[in-house]
């Protein structure tokens, strides 16, 4: 059966709000016009189990829908600009109450349609997706340059075989692989496309080997330093190393191995403010940045190594946040007690390395450059994989802090 045939067998209400979504994302212009008939032959709701969770993008919540319980509510969701989680806890999770982590999901379709216009390809290329998670962007894929150049990899079973499951239902074959996504999938190398839908902290090598010299990985990537990530276009060269720009901002689940375990710094604040030592910053919390600002991302790009959290209220005076960093590599810590109406914050650091003082020079930095926004940045990738983040040109480096 035809994809085409498949999507004749979808409610005729389906099939208007399919036609409806095309409608708004071609208007805004993340959908390009040759994708568009490629989203109308493959639908959404071909790709979503029964019951899925719709993410609430102005309160951060998920709400269950059930298809058995509700069919109208589950096709108007299937078919929102939202992105719906798909499975909990990797799998582990039972019953409709949202779980503790989503781990699988099905995108919002604006920022697969934009993903899909990024990564510009072309009649006879070769594409390895990497995160298979319901299939529809493998889908996708395939209707539009054929199975047989398509292939996708998935790391967990249940997911890789529900999503091979609906690819056969909806009449298309792309090459669906059991494995972890950082290997890639050498037997189908060299690849024109690479595309990661889940974000990444350290590119794999592997990508790189796999993709022909001319080629493009287009990924989520970011830092520890928050859970945001920028997508990135790399264009892969003759002598391996890859080099391109930040489209934009974006949040993925991250590929499993490189999720970031709030364990590891268990064991760096005994107890607070111990024999930290205490200074004092202008720096509002303001400045710091939020979810999606340049600054929270750029700070990450210039303090390797550092996670970061604000905490609201925790310091036992009312109203006030800290900012707590934290050191991959050794014991160091750092916070800053911020209280609304104060001039300045007090700063307590902890350590051989004085994440604070690089924080504040990251910053400093980025406004003497004159506030650049995030998409004049760029990455270099080595093969080996070790990166090296740019402002607007490949040989202007960013200043890395050592710690």
């Amino acid at each position: 059966m035809s994809s085409l045939e498949a999507a004749a067998n979808v409610t005729a209400t389906a099939t208007a709000a399919a036609d409806q979504l095309v409608r708004r994302l071609l208007e805004r212009g993340v959908l390009t016009p040759e994708w568009a008939e490629v989203f109308r032959a493959v639908p959404r709701s071909l790709f979503l189990p029964d019951l899925f969770w719709a993410y609430d993008l102005a309160t951060g919540r998920s709400e269950p829908v059930d298809r058995h319980d509700d069919p109208v509510g589950w096709e108007e969701a299937a078919y929102r600009d939202i992105p719906l989680v798909t499975q909990w806890d990797d799998g582990q999770h039972t019953g409709t109450e949202p779980g503790s982590a989503g781990t699988s999901s099905a995108s919002m379709p604006s920022v697969v349609a934009s993903m899909l216009r990024d990564l510009d390809v072309s009649d006879g290329m070769r594409v390895l997706e990497v995160g298979t998670g319901t299939g529809w962007n493998a889908g996708l894929l395939a209707h539009r340059l054929g199975g047989a150049n398509v292939v996708s990899v998935e790391i967990d079973p249940a997911v890789a075989a529900r999503a091979s499951d609906a690819l056969t239902r909806a009449g298309l074959a792309p090459l669906v692989v059991e494995g972890d996504g950082r290997d890639g999938w050498a037997p189908g190398a060299p690849y024109d496309r690479v595309i990661a839908t889940a974000g990444v902290r350290a590119l794999p090598p592997r990508w790189l080997e796999q993709t022909r010299p001319g080629g493009t990985i287009l990924a989520p990537w970011g830092t520890h330093y928050s859970n945001q990530d920028a997508l990135v276009r790399l264009t892969v060269g003759e002598d391996g190393r890859a080099v391109g720009p930040f489209l934009r901002m974006v949040e993925f689940m991250k590929l499993r191995d490189q999720r970031l375990d709030w364990n590891l710094f268990r064991g760096h604040v005994k107890e607070f403010p111990g024999d930290a030592d205490v200074s004092r910053t202008s720096v509002p919390l303001a400045d710091l940045g939020d979810r999606y600002e340049t600054p929270y991302f750029v700070t990450g790009l210039c303090v390797p190594d550092c996670a970061h959290v604000v905490n609201e209220g925790d310091s036992g005076e009312p109203g006030d946040a800290k900012a707590w960093f934290f050191d991959f590599r050794s014991r160091s810590w750092a916070a800053v007690v911020f209280t609304p109406g104060a001039s300045d914050a007090t700063v307590y650091q902890s350590g051989a390395r004085r994440l604070w003082d690089e924080v504040e020079r990251a910053l400093t930095w980025w406004i003497d450059r004159g506030r650049p926004e995030y998409d004049r940045f760029g990455l270099t990738v080595d093969r080996d994989g070790s990166t090296r983040p740019w402002l607007d040109d490949p040989s202007d480096t960013l200043p890395f802090a050592e710690p």
